[in-house]
């Protein structure tokens, strides 16, 4: 009698087995029913599109036509966004003249100074920002041009 039991537990659980890999292997299938994807969006957003697409292909084109190679100062370089504001102030207040760029590269904010061409302008600045900045750099990178050297 023992024997017969421990059989139809065996069997019982056997079956239950078989049971559930049926159920967990056509779960899939089930799953995958076809729909339909409805897009909503902003009618602007595609008249935006092509006003850019129309501005980029216009001769003398600003975003292209005012960019190269060239030089910067970078003059700060920290992970306190404050800081680095406080750095671009002071500069600014020393050279009104000369822009300034902050990027963030994750964790550190770099503050830059300057769209110049040749590496001798660039160290001419390094040399003058000694005396007010410790952490000085001539960084090789895209600059802006002012619109007059985009005729050249």
């Amino acid at each position: 009698m023992k024997q017969s039991n421990n059989l139809s537990l065996l069997s019982l659980t056997a079956k239950r087995c078989v049971i559930a890999f049926f159920v967990l292997a056509s779960a899939p299938a089930l799953a995958q029913t076809r729909g339909t994807v409805t897009e909503v969006k902003d009618p602007r957003i595609d008249s935006a599109i092509a006003r850019r697409l129309t501005l980029s292909k216009l001769p003398g084109n600003q975003a292209v036509a005012n960019t190269a190679n060239g030089f910067r100062v970078q003059f700060f370089m920290g992970s306190n966004r404050n800081d680095a504001y406080n750095a671009q102030s002071r500069f600014n207040d020393l050279y009104p003249g000369i822009k300034t760029y902050i990027m963030y590269n994750d964790p550190n904010f770099k503050v830059k100074a300057g769209d110049f061409k040749t590496r001798l302008e660039a160290t001419r600045l390094m040399e003058q920002l000694r005396n007010q900045f410790t952490a000085l750099i001539v960084i090789s990178e895209k600059i802006n041009l002012p619109k007059s050297d985009s005729n050249d």
